[in-house]
């Protein structure tokens, strides 16, 4: 069938309202970050970040436009404020861009998955191999610089072993078993995304122009800090090296470089994300108290994602997505 006979379905438009919106706002950092780098390898990296999304962008207006949609207003340069004083050192901006980029990754699969025409599965691979490419750049560059963290090396067994006790899933009561390999997966993952989202939320709270923000973002930095030294510790029960934190590549500017409504909208983006990482942590368990540490992280965000919710829509920086078709309504105005 022709692709121009397909009109996109709801999750089609609903991935590309995503991307443009949440691409549009990491974008906006992407420019501050790329003005205040002094070190030309990571300022590069940026550039083509930068290019990169600029792609993207106006192939994402095109299929939107297309199909009849309005384009979010997403974030723009009013949402910049040039000429800044640094908030972040050169390793924490390569940091942030590696981190979002594994954000990337996973949402262009996502919209891969739930995608039928062809053109939109052709632009999202090739959004998917920009994003690898980036993710390569920015390891590689970790690396060299002796900056990226790698996680904690386990020792090989002599044979493959079977679970022989119900003692295995015990993590409660002093019978505990050290953590797995697969558990580790998602045990690292979320704790570098909970680090980098206490680190945002430290930054952005010295700078917010508004009271409200400002404690609702110290609020966040508390709410990460706490996953942070929950997950810490069971790894350093197993006597196991934890990621190290972020804060010190913060500098003590209170000259914001971003408007509140893109500092709210991305700490928000990071606390909703994590909740798919701390699902996927919670499904993957079999130790009782990581169960239940996942259970208590999702919880907390779910509480800090109202608060987030309730500012956003009173300042009426939320966007509202597309609907499907109210038909009692509609059937009221025949």
């Amino acid at each position: 069938m022709d692709e121009n006979q397909l009109k996109l379905t709801s999750s089609e438009i609903g991935t590309l309202w995503g991307e443009y919106v949440n691409g549009t706002a990491t974008d906006i950092v992407n420019k501050y970050m790329v003005s205040i780098i002094e070190d030309e390898a990571i300022k590069a990296i940026f550039e083509d970040a930068i290019k990169t999304f600029e792609k993207q962008k106006k192939q994402i207006v095109t299929f939107i436009e297309k199909e009849g949609f309005p384009v979010p207003i997403g974030f723009t340069e009013s949402d910049l404020f040039k000429d800044k004083p640094r908030l972040f050192t050169d390793i924490f901006c390569l940091n942030y861009l590696h981190i979002m980029t594994l954000h990337g990754l996973l949402g262009h699969s996502t919209a891969l998955a739930v995608s039928v025409r062809k053109d939109l599965r052709d632009f999202y691979d090739s959004c998917d191999n920009d994003a690898k490419k980036m993710y390569h750049q920015t390891i590689e560059l970790l690396l060299e610089k002796g900056s990226f963290q790698r996680d904690p090396l386990f020792y090989p067994a002599e044979n493959p072993e079977f679970i022989s006790s119900q003692d295995f899933t015990d993590g409660l009561f002093g019978k505990d078993r050290t953590l797995s390999a697969t558990e580790m997966i998602s045990i690292s993952f979320n704790l570098k995304k909970s680090i980098m989202t206490k680190t945002l939320s430290i930054a952005f709270s010295q700078v917010a122009q508004t009271k409200e923000v400002r404690k609702f973002l110290t609020d966040s930095e508390k709410t990460a800090d706490s996953q942070i030294k929950a997950f810490a510790k069971i790894m350093q029960d197993d006597n196991l090296p934890v990621p190290k934190s972020w804060e010190t590549e913060v500098t003590t500017s209170t000259d914001s470089p971003f408007s509140d409504k893109l500092m709210m909208y991305h700490i928000g983006f990071l606390f909703q994300a994590a909740q798919n990482y701390h699902g996927a942590g919670l499904a993957s368990s079999m130790r009782t108290d990581l169960v239940t540490t996942y259970e208590g992280t999702i919880l907390k965000n779910l509480m800090v994602t109202k608060k987030w919710y309730n500012l956003m829509v009173k300042n009426k920086w939320l966007e509202q997505p597309p609907l499907a078709p109210n038909r009692k309504e509609i059937a009221k105005e025949v």
